[in-house]
């Protein structure tokens, strides 16, 4: 079994790490045959070059690396499959080809609903109890094609995007090294998604991380709170007051809980400050919504 990887950041190495070492058949004969990841960007004031946790996984490992997938059609590997999770690049068609049994996708959500860049923070918003996963053979359109597997998720009222994330991306693991072999002996028959059904979310950015919390029921806001950590971060504008100047700044929410309904926050941050309690916040600062 041979197989490209393609994916970015560390939450999917359980995935990565997961089908290396079942299938793994000695020193140095990893089934991951490549990976395709996002290229190093520079990071900081210093533009310190930074790469992505599966570019340094196969780097580690000495697995090849291919920073674009189309680099693919340049230099073929020879792979029974690719495994996509957050990679973050459309596929070409032609890519796709190249794969005698396709790219097999790990979506989180449980499709057709929630297709698109951010099915983990639309669950929260929306107060859903139960999330999930599933594994999809890939086709030419978003998040589109056929069913292989699916499997459920609580959504806890603690869960940040950031926690429930991680819970999914694990038990991803673990559902598709099961379903590797079976799949590529043709045991498994994909199940066509009702796109009647489907519904879709966007790539967020910065600016989607705003709230009004003078105009947001509380509990919506708790929500929409927990949806944003760990990006884009929620957000607010407060007037700061000194004597008689005013001065409106951002200030991120980096915590918050319900207290009889009510909202609290726990810690924010006050742009060009670093975090602090919300207590230690309303001592140093005059302020107004």
């Amino acid at each position: 079994m041979k197989i490209v990887f393609f994916g970015t950041p560390d939450y999917v190495l359980p995935i990565l790490t997961a089908i290396h070492k079942k299938f793994v058949t000695g020193p140095g004969k990893s089934p991951i045959a490549a990976v395709v990841t996002q290229s190093p960007k520079p990071v900081g004031r210093k533009q310190i070059l930074s790469y992505s946790a599966v570019d340094k996984w196969a780097h580690d490992r000495k697995i090849p690396i291919y920073y674009s997938a189309d680099k693919l059609l340049e230099n073929p590997v020879e792979a029974d499959l690719g495994i996509l999770a957050s990679y973050g690049e459309i596929i070409k068609k032609e890519v796709i080809n190249q794969f005698p049994q396709g790219i097999l996708v790990i979506h989180p959500s449980l499709l057709p609903k929630l297709r698109g860049a951010s099915p983990i923070p639309a669950t929260i918003i929306s107060g859903e109890t139960i999330s999930g996963a599933s594994i999809i053979k890939m086709d030419e359109k978003m998040d589109h094609g056929p069913i292989i597997s699916q499997f459920k998720e609580d959504v806890l009222p603690t869960d940040t995007a950031a926690s429930l994330r991680t819970r999914i991306f694990e038990k991803s693991a673990g559902v598709v090294t099961e379903l590797l072999t079976p799949y590529l002996q043709g045991k498994i028959r994909p199940r066509v998604q009702d796109n009647s059904q489907a519904t879709y979310t966007k790539i967020m950015k910065k600016e989607d991380g705003f709230i009004d919390l003078t105009k947001t029921d509380p509990t919506e806001a708790e929500r929409f709170i927990r949806a944003m950590d760990p990006w884009p971060i929620a957000w607010t504008y407060v007037t700061l007051k000194n004597n008689d100047r005013k001065k409106r700044a951002r200030l991120k929410i980096l915590g918050a809980h319900l207290d009889n309904g009510n909202l609290v926050l726990d810690v924010v941050q006050l742009e060009g400050k670093g975090p602090v309690s919300w207590k230690q916040f309303t001592e140093g600062y005059t302020y107004s919504f």
